[in-house]
């Protein structure tokens, strides 16, 4: 009568089990898979946010007291969740704002690539006027060789422009190196500047990472740096159709496209990386023979 009462109620408890020996394996599973469950949320409750001090043991910065930390944000939901915060150097993310430095990269930027393609013909390049067109002597006309002389109408143009011009100079090295300190701490000071945990988006629809930049208040178009140049494929996938979101590896990061866009998203690797670069920069010892006439083969 017992074991009929247990089969019972093993059939109504579990009743795609079969035998009792089954049927407490079946609850242990359970309450096992329940306590795994209410540990792991117990454990994801109580982390403790991620915390990046500066190391200021390399490159001390010249006022310490101009240190600036920002939040490390989530890419994973578009709910916005802080992760942690970070520490900033200051000699990179509190310069002093040289705007006459800003506007002189942006400029360099602007001409360098370019090549004006104006060009005017000179009297050897204008079709026809071969012939002497009236003799030297005896007629009381000034004596001419040729009727595409610049001084007749259809002639040649003397001193005009000649493709192809290029407009490339190349800017000091410093002013280059300044003028990206300079934008950082400008992008940082007006919170243009945000910087994430990682690329790692759940999906590749660019629904998501335009509901993500609504939420987050990222600005009309933004600019997401981190630093190596292979993007994980869902965000590729996401911006690959989003004119007004650019990827970009931490190596080509610059002035004029800092200033293009509104938003300036940074991961965490990607800060590090760009303050390991830009403090050797400033404080390397041959500083002196990069201020010398540029080279090709500069670095």
């Amino acid at each position: 009568k017992m074991l009929n009462f247990l089969n019972k109620s093993r059939q109504l408890l579990y009743p795609g089990v079969r035998n009792l020996s089954n049927t407490l394996t079946a609850h242990q599973n359970n309450v096992s898979t329940e306590s795994t469950a209410t540990a792991s949320d117990t454990i994801a409750a109580t982390k403790p946010a991620l915390i990046l001090p500066q190391n200021y043991e390399n490159y001390a910065p010249v006022n310490r007291n101009s240190a600036r930390q920002a939040w490390i944000e989530n890419v994973d939901a578009v709910k916005e969740r802080k992760l942690g915060l970070i520490e900033l150097h200051p000699d990179v993310f509190a310069a002093q704002p040289r705007v006459d430095i800003i506007q002189e990269n942006l400029e360099w930027q602007r001409k360098y690539r370019y090549v004006s393609l104006a060009h005017a013909k000179t009297r050897a390049e204008v079709r026809g006027g071969g012939r002497k067109p009236w003799p030297q002597k005896g007629q009381g006309r000034a004596r001419h060789g040729s009727i595409r002389s610049p001084l007749f109408k259809g002639g040649g143009i003397s001193h005009g422009p000649r493709s192809p011009t290029t407009h490339f100079y190349m800017l000091p090295f410093y002013k280059r190196v300044l003028g990206l300190t300079s934008t950082l701490s400008v992008k940082l000071a007006q919170d243009d500047l945000h910087v994430i945990e990682n690329v790692e988006l759940p999906t590749r629809d660019a629904q998501f990472i335009k509901d993500l930049i609504k939420e987050r208040n990222w600005g009309p178009s933004v600019l997401i740096i981190d630093k190596l140049d292979e993007f994980p494929e869902n965000i590729c996938y996401a911006t690959d159709y989003l004119g007004y979101v650019n990827l970009m590896p931490a190596y080509g990061l610059n002035v004029y496209s800092m200033l293009k866009h509104d938003t300036l998203v940074l991961t965490v690797d990607a800060v590090k990386h760009l303050e390991q670069r830009l403090l050797y920069q400033l404080h390397r010892n041959d500083a002196t023979s990069k201020g010398g006439k540029f080279k090709l083969d500069q670095v």
